[in-house]
């Protein structure tokens, strides 16, 4: 239980409240994708959303595909958009990307040790 999931607006600055708070400049980032096999030290995972979107578009399991992750990678920092907020869409793919991508969120934010939302730059501890 060490992974810690950041979720805020877009263009909150949330990797870089990441990257400065946690001391991890220079780490790399894997940005909309995640790793295949388990990485040494801290993985920062950017733009988890994208992620989700994407596999849902390729007929993924993406619940089953993160808990996966979280398995070989349990120091992790998930990184995501807040999508949930706002108009809900009328496409039937996107109203399906926004619902499931909340609700991994939601179980992601269960089983994280933190969770903080980034506002203009600043992070607010929620766990």
């Amino acid at each position: 239980k060490r992974m810690k999931l950041i979720i805020g607006g877009y263009a909150q600055g949330k990797l870089r409240y990441a990257l400065k708070t946690y001391g991890l400049a220079g780490s790399p980032v894997w940005d909309g994708t995640l790793p295949d096999q388990a990485q040494e030290g801290a993985v920062i995972v950017n733009h988890f959303h994208r992620w989700v979107k994407a596999r849902l578009m390729q007929g993924g399991r993406p619940e089953e595909e993160a808990a996966a992750f979280l398995e070989r990678c349990p120091d992790c920092i998930v990184i995501s958009d807040e999508i949930g907020n706002g108009i809900v869409p009328t496409d039937d793919s996107e109203r399906e990307y926004r619902e499931r991508t909340g609700r991994l969120l939601t179980q992601l934010a269960e089983q994280a040790q933190e969770v903080v939302r980034v506002i203009c730059g600043l992070g607010q501890r929620i766990k």
